[in-house]
């Protein structure tokens, strides 16, 4: 597995990959960084290791570079709802027999350690981890067997949602899209050797975990997930696909746990990574 990071470091943003506590930097290739279908096959990644191997690529501390989304301008983000079985549980409702799918603007998307700005006359902001997958390869009517062809990496999403907005709108599309309510990071995962359908996520608020579960509690997988979403739409290099949120969430404790500003949450999941951001006011 290797995971690519976009970053900045007193300069124009840059791709790298993560070794350690090092990143080797891409830019130093003759084409510099990958395209997002670079990714999907095996010999783009087999050259990089190649040259990390040799010493070819230069090297960044990764504590001093400010990591940035993977995908800053998702040409669509397409979200799955109440896609694990723990998430259903929490709410009694019931499993659903076909994704539910809605959408965030690309616009909420923000970086790894950017603030999350709580809007004025919102009161119920909530967290929610979710994995994402980010498209490589330009997809329609893509068979489950053939969809990890077709997906770049996966990356964490925090899909912060404004809950009042959510519920009395009475669908998702506005509570969802708030700016800075999608941030992403802090790398992008690629290779076999992650397992999308059995990773391990969590949620801190302010170091104590809220959310604690695995993607094993999926109702739908995310081969299953590419093939439907094609099937619907066409899938572009650079859409995000985020595959919905285990349970745990702050709106359905009892009583509800919502952030606040002043908190600080992390999202985390095994394999990718932990995304950290602060909520703070709207000014």
């Amino acid at each position: 597995m290797m995971q690519f990071v976009r970053y900045t470091q007193n300069g124009p943003p840059e791709w790298g990959v993560q070794a350690s506590e090092s990143i080797h930097r891409l830019s130093a290739l003759p084409g510099g960084g990958p395209e997002l279908t670079d990714l999907c096959g095996d010999s783009y990644r087999e050259s990089i290791a190649a040259a990390i191997e040799t010493g070819a690529l230069p090297t960044v501390d990764a504590g001093g570079v400010d990591r940035l989304a993977p995908v800053p301008v998702p040409g669509k983000i397409v979200a799955v709802g109440l896609n694990y079985r723990d998430h259903a549980e929490e709410q009694d409702a019931e499993i659903p027999e076909s994704p539910l799918l809605f959408s965030k603007a690309p616009t909420a998307v923000t970086n790894p350690g950017a603030p999350i700005v709580h809007p004025e006359g919102i009161d119920d902001v909530d967290y929610e981890v979710e994995l994402g997958i980010v498209v490589g390869r330009t997809a329609r009517n893509v068979d489950a067997g053939e969809a990890r062809e077709y997906i770049a990496g996966y990356t964490v999403v925090n899909d912060v949602s404004a809950r009042d907005a959510q519920f009395g709108d009475g669908q998702f599309f506005r509570g969802k899209s708030y700016d800075t309510f999608a941030p992403m990071g802090p790398a992008l995962a690629t290779g076999e050797e992650f397992d999308p359908d059995t990773a391990e996520l969590r949620t801190r608020v302010n170091g104590a975990v809220k959310q604690h579960s695995d993607t094993g509690q999926f109702i739908f997988g995310v081969d299953e997930l590419l093939e439907y979403v094609s099937g619907v739409m066409t899938l572009r290099p650079g859409d995000v696909v985020t595959t919905g949120t285990p349970g745990g969430v702050g709106i359905f404790r009892d009583p509800p746990e919502l952030l606040e500003p002043g908190d600080t949450v992390t999202v985390e999941i095994e394999g990718i990574g932990a995304l950290t951001n602060p909520v703070v006011d709207e000014t």
